[in-house]
């Protein structure tokens, strides 16, 4: 019987083709099931120009024995296992718009956060104050493709137009929005609206929590 723990590790490779996919072949024969992998070209240190790969997954019968048949591949450099990003930062709250907003919501998004984590949970903040709607629709579409991304809010005066459709896109993926009351056409494609920010931001928290009983599903629609 498989274990379904989660596992991570990072690998120094040569910069040469071919290697990801060597690594790759050895990870499908020890049975490992990746769930997400990461890689860049290192630009500092002492491996300045190596590759960096960074694996999470699951299933592998002996990470051991998958380490030491990694560790043969001669271009691998490199190989250090990690507890995988859930367990440390966990679920993201992701707060985009306005500066001032974007600040107050955090508040109100940490201050609870810390109600949970300092009881066991892991739940992170992560802002990005920006304006316009080009670069609004742009990071919001993004957010469906943020690692472990579970709830976003919009804080902001104005927003509306492509950036509604963004917010139907990240809603579709499933992943819930909550819009500031503001502006622009935002508020009505949002999961819920709330005036004041830094309820906002708790809301937020409370709704990825594994231990609140608030559950966004169950006012969906509303204007608090």
């Amino acid at each position: 019987m498989t274990s379904s723990r989660l596992y991570a590790i990072s690998i120094i490779t040569e910069n040469r083709q071919g290697v990801l996919r060597d690594i790759a072949t050895i990870m499908v024969n020890h049975s490992a099931n990746i769930l997400m992998t990461q890689q860049s070209i290192l630009q500092d240190g002492p491996e300045k120009g190596k590759s960096y790969l960074y694996f999470e997954f699951e299933d592998t019968e002996d990470l051991g024995e998958l380490i030491a048949d990694l560790v043969t591949v001669p271009e691998v450099h490199d190989v250090t296992t990690y507890e995988p990003f859930s367990r440390i930062f966990g679920q993201r709250v992701i707060i985009l718009g306005g500066g001032a907003q974007v600040a107050q919501v955090a508040m109100g998004a940490v201050n609870e956060a810390d109600r949970h984590n300092i009881r066991g949970e892991r739940i992170s903040i992560d802002t990005i104050p920006l304006v316009g709607e080009d670069d609004l629709t742009t990071a919001v579409d993004a957010v469906c493709r943020l690692p472990r991304a579970s709830i976003l809010v919009l804080a902001g005066s104005l927003m509306g137009g492509k950036i509604s459709g963004a917010v139907d896109r990240v809603r579709a993926s499933g992943i819930p929005v909550i819009s500031l009351k503001m502006a622009g056409s935002v508020p009505e494609h949002a999961d819920l609206v709330v005036t004041d920010p830094l309820q906002a931001g708790v809301f937020a928290v409370m709704h990825v929590s594994s231990k609140a009983l608030f559950d966004i599903n169950k006012i969906r629609g509303k204007e608090f």
